[in-house]
């Protein structure tokens, strides 16, 4: 076998993909252990045979640059490379080589915010402007910096099938989206970004890969494996035979958004749907590896576990992320607000759910689940409240509804008071600063006709009740339901001046935990201590007297709440900050 150099023990440890070498050249490396014959690369000059190199590896250097088109040819047929970094023509089209010295790679390190002063806006590429595109979406960062917000967190961009979707089934995990205007178009978002003094959290998807690049992945070698299954599609080999390739696959995704782009942080999409029996899990090595050429790098786990080792150190058998998101919060916050309790809502509703979550928000903290029918969770007091990203909207729990509904309009500035001044680090979703009223609903581009197919009579299935009632489900591949989905930027000027009021606000109150929470069942009052502050809420149907140390009401969701006696009177659906 040969000898690797610069540290890596194994070939497939060294980059894999296309990388040009600054002197017309380009190296190629990659896995591919089910070529029964030789592995190619075509090239418009030519093609040229890559040398095996052990382990399943072949790589080669050739005569080529930046912009030049390839594919690797597996036993005759020719395939896009798995560790593609663009993919100008979609995921059935050629890669194409990227030079990201070209716009000087990372740079220095832009300085994100530390976690208590973290403000988080979720956005979707394709809606968040009428072009869908990376460069549209640069003329509105200003807003959202003069707003407070600190970072955006932008949904899946790793290539997937067709020009519209919501990127949860990518194939090629290193390739910026075509359709929104490939890796240049990415790596000028984050440059406005980083001058208007705003971080970028990229959602990254490692539980599966789409359907539609399974049988071309899966030509190369056995990037997935039999022993798991997930909701969306075939498992990734982390723990079979021959995981050690994928994994670096995965690894490589990581780093390369971070080092390459200048990406600030990674959100690891359904982490329990991830499935690894390996001494480290690969949440774990992402982490590590993250954190490794970045150290003030960001590593969010959405983890449905309601498990502190996801933060907890390396040192106590963590996975060391700095923090998730914790649907525990949104789900308490939700039904008080709403009373709306199907499905995994169903077990919510008691005002007690929502003081625990002020605490930390693991509601199901080894306690009896009724939706699960069993034990859930764990106690999570032992990592900080900045170890958690709370919510009242985010692309699931808006466009998982059957017509992508977002909050109704009563419930809005009691949701943001929660969330906002809250101890945790607050996720805003893409229009709910001001009230956007288009929803966000499930669209889907696929190429495929059996699986556009499945899509559509898929969601229809799950949610036919409604169509019972004369509604009909918006169909997914529909460019209209793309459309109906484009923020129109109609704003409720009060509730634009509350998100604001708010957030400054924020920037008040002492970090840390909550001093004090105290609540009445009955009379649907949850009041919060945080230093000198008081949050008081009425999540009630009358109008209520809650008992308050304040004096002087800082802000209100309401302009009708009024201090006497030692009591703040709230109408029904509002909140005050007492101080």
């Amino acid at each position: 076998m040969p000898t690797e150099s610069r540290g890596a023990s194994y070939p497939w440890e060294r980059e894999l993909g296309a990388r040009p070498l600054g002197d017309g050249t380009c190296r190629l490396r990659v896995w591919a252990p089910r070529a029964s014959d030789s592995v190619v690369v075509r090239l418009t000059s030519g093609d040229a045979a890559l040398e095996h190199v052990g382990y399943g590896v072949y790589e080669v250097t050739v005569p080529c640059a930046a912009g030049d088109d390839y594919w690797f040819v597996i036993d005759g047929e020719p395939l896009p490379d798995p560790c593609t970094r663009w993919q100008p023509e979609g995921l059935r089209g050629p890669s194409r080589v990227l030079d990201s010295g070209a716009w000087g790679g990372a740079g220095p390190a832009f300085a994100v915010a530390r976690p208590e002063e973290l403000v988080l806006y979720e956005l979707h590429v394709g809606t968040f402007s009428r072009e869908g595109t990376f460069e549209a979406a640069i003329p509105h960062l200003r807003e959202l910096a003069a707003l407070g917000v600190r970072a955006i967190e932008i949904m899946p961009v790793a290539e997937f099938p067709g020009a519209r979707g919501w990127g949860y089934d990518g194939v090629y995990l290193s390739a910026a989206q075509s359709s929104y205007g490939g890796p240049e178009g990415l790596a000028r978002l984050v440059q406005a970004a980083h001058e208007t003094g705003l971080a970028v959290i990229l959602d990254v998807v490692y539980n599966h890969l789409g359907a539609s690049g399974v049988k071309a992945i899966e030509a190369f070698g056995p990037y997935f494996t039999e022993k798991y299954e997930t909701p969306w599609g075939r498992a990734m080999n982390y723990d079979d035979a021959d995981c050690d390739p994928v994994r670096e696959f995965v690894c490589q995704s990581a780093v390369g958004w971070i080092r390459d782009f200048g990406i600030d942080g990674l959100r690891l999409d359904a982490i329990h749907a991830i499935f690894d029996e390996s001494a480290e899990h690969i949440v774990a090595e992402v982490a590590r590896r993250v954190h490794a050429v970045r150290a003030g790098a960001l590593v969010i786990a959405e983890s449905g576990l309601n498990d502190p080792k996801v933060m907890r150190p390396r040192s106590r058998g963590g996975y060391a992320c700095d923090a998730e998101w914790a649907d525990d919060f949104h789900h308490a916050l939700r039904v008080l607000l709403t009373g709306y309790q199907e499905g995994y809502y169903v077990e919510f509703g008691r005002v007690a759910q929502l003081a625990k979550a002020f605490h930390r928000p693991h509601v199901h903290d080894g306690d009896y689940s009724t939706f699960r029918r069993h034990r859930f969770g764990a106690p999570a007091d032992d990592v900080s409240v900045e170890g958690f990203v709370v919510f009242a909207q985010n692309h699931d729990q808006v466009g998982n509804r059957a017509y992508g509904d977002r909050l109704p309009a009563p419930a809005r500035p009691l949701a943001a008071f929660c969330v906002l001044l809250s101890p945790f680090v607050p996720l805003l979703f893409m229009g709910e600063e001001y009230g956007e009223e288009a929803p966000f609903q499930f669209f889907s581009d696929h190429i495929d006709a059996e699986i556009a197919t499945a899509t559509r009579e898929g969601r229809r299935r799950e949610f036919a009740a409604f169509a019972q009632f004369g509604q009909e489900i918006p169909d997914p591949q529909a460019a209209s339901t793309f459309e109906a989905s484009k923020l129109t930027r109609s704003a409720d000027p009060a509730l634009a001046r509350l998100y604001g009021e708010l957030i400054a606000a924020r920037r008040e109150l002492p970090p840390g935990d909550a001093d004090e929470i105290a609540f009445d069942e009955d009379a649907r009052w949850l009041r919060v201590r945080r230093g000198e502050y008081e949050l008081v809420c009425n999540f009630g149907a009358d109008r209520t007297r809650v008992p308050c140390r304040g004096a002087a009401i800082r802000l209100a969701t309401d302009p009708e709440a009024q201090i006497e006696d030692g009591h703040v009177e709230l109408p029904a659906l509002s909140g005050a900050l007492l101080g």
